[in-house]
């Protein structure tokens, strides 16, 4: 068997790229990395939010071809049931997939605001009004789920697919400085620490390539 290809973009600014290589590391996939340089038509698309799909993160397994972050979520979750990447309870499974799914198809207004950004850290920043209703909704999210499920993580102690896709979502509002409750800072922390979340980020860190329209600080 081939060794599994999960092609992404930038480390640093591709949110998308991230939830995918989050979800790969959790299902203890075997996989390497094939990066689209930023100056890829469709990944500058992507990061300006101007294209209304996105050709990564992709995954390429045993002969499967499968793009798209709950795609791949849903893939690994089949293909490695052992991984836990959705709670084992029946409700809590699909509130899961609720929750994963609204962040999906949502917060446009959130992600046009704060961008994702590991290089920068913008102590004060004023976030406007529009984006303050999807920070908001985050925010009732992280409370429900921490209540009902005890966290530290979105439904328990392990991380799921939930968290896979609200880890960019905590990296902005680090970068950004956003102002939170007690509990909702503690899960900020919580993803922060999370050791696949900090091997991304030193990449990140790293990374040589830079995107002056996300650079600027507006």
């Amino acid at each position: 068997m081939s060794q599994a290809v999960l092609t992404i973009s930038s480390r640093n600014y591709s949110s998308w790229s991230l939830r995918g290589w989050l979800l790969c590391k959790m299902a203890g996939l075997d996989f390497r990395e094939r990066v689209v340089p930023i100056d890829d038509p469709n990944v500058r698309a992507e990061l300006l939010m101007l294209s209304p799909s996105f050709l990564v993160p992709k995954l390429d397994h045993d002969g499967v071809v499968v793009w798209g972050v709950l795609a791949i979520a849903d893939y690994l979750a089949e293909t490695f049931p052992a991984a836990g990447l959705f709670p084992k309870d029946g409700k809590a499974r699909a509130h899961c997939r609720s929750v994963s799914g609204e962040m999906h198809q949502g917060f446009f207004n959130l992600r046009s605001a704060l961008p994702m950004n590991l290089n920068v850290r913008y102590e004060g920043f004023t976030v406007w009004q529009g984006a303050r209703h999807d920070i908001e909704r985050v925010f009732a999210l992280w409370r429900e789920c921490l209540s009902a499920y005890g966290g530290p993580y979105l439904f328990g102690a392990s991380p799921t697919v939930a968290d896979a896709m609200f880890a960019p979502v905590c990296t902005r509002f680090y970068t950004y400085d956003v102002g939170m409750d007690a509990a909702c800072a503690d899960y900020v922390a919580v993803i922060r620490r999370w050791a696949p979340l900090v091997e991304w980020t030193e990449a990140a860190l790293a990374e040589p390539d830079h995107f002056k329209e996300l650079d600027a600080e507006f």
